[in-house]
């Protein structure tokens, strides 16, 4: 394996970890669709990258499906559920910005420490991707934590789900049926959020977590 493949397979890997710090940052949620089309499309060229590097055209399928799914469809039909249901336009975190780069900066030094203990007959450039894979899958579940709006949960679980689509590529490539779970699942994953945004603003008139909270307060 010649130097550019680590160099470039790094390079857009390394690209996935510096959108979803990004995602992170984002303070308004079209800003944030936009964002994360971004991370699917940089997720679609490094799967075609391992595609090319070990050899495996079934890769060329998952890399299909993130970019259609993943970079044009959800995102579209995000933005449609958010003009039809008039939400807010600003994304609230739980804490600062400041601190949650910071926690996503410990994520990221977390996920090298847990991958530096993979022992050293493992595959270099697998087990480096890796690294940049947990770190994905750590950064999504802090958007997770950090964000109130319903909206920007789901879009770091999608995150985090990205994370997941490139460890499966680094490591050994998917097998050609999970490319078409894969597929599977988005939409059906895309029809229950779109159902349930759709719940959430008609019984409880928003989608923040605040607006749960109070409902769950008032009755007590």
């Amino acid at each position: 394996m010649s130097g550019l493949d680590f160099d470039v397979s790094h390079l857009l890997a390394g690209g996935l970890v510096l959108v979803s710090f990004m995602l992170l940052y984002q303070t308004r949620i079209y800003a944030l669709l936009n964002v994360y089309a971004a991370q699917a499309f940089v997720l679609s060229l490094a799967v075609v990258w391992q595609a090319f590097v070990q050899d495996k055209p079934h890769l060329y399928a998952t890399a299909a499906v993130a970019f259609l799914f993943k970079a044009a469809l959800i995102p579209y039909a995000l933005h449609r559920a958010i003009d039809r249901l008039g939400l807010r336009r600003e994304v609230e975190n739980v804490v600062g910005i400041g601190a949650t780069m910071l926690a996503g900066l410990a994520c990221v030094a977390l996920a090298i420490v847990v991958m530096l203990r993979i022992e050293n007959e493992a595959d270099a450039l697998a087990r480096e991707d890796l690294a940049f894979a947990l770190a994905v899958i750590l950064l999504g579940l802090l958007m997770m934590v950090v964000r109130r709006n319903v909206v920007s949960m789901v879009i770091g679980f999608m995150s985090l789900e990205n994370g997941l689509i490139l460890a499966a590529a680094g490591a050994k490539g998917m097998p050609l049926v999970v490319e078409f779970a894969v597929a599977f699942s988005v939409v059906v994953a895309l029809v229950v959020i779109y159902v349930f945004l759709f719940r959430l603003q008609d019984r409880f008139g928003g989608v923040d977590v605040g607006v749960l909270e109070d409902f769950q307060g008032s009755r007590r």
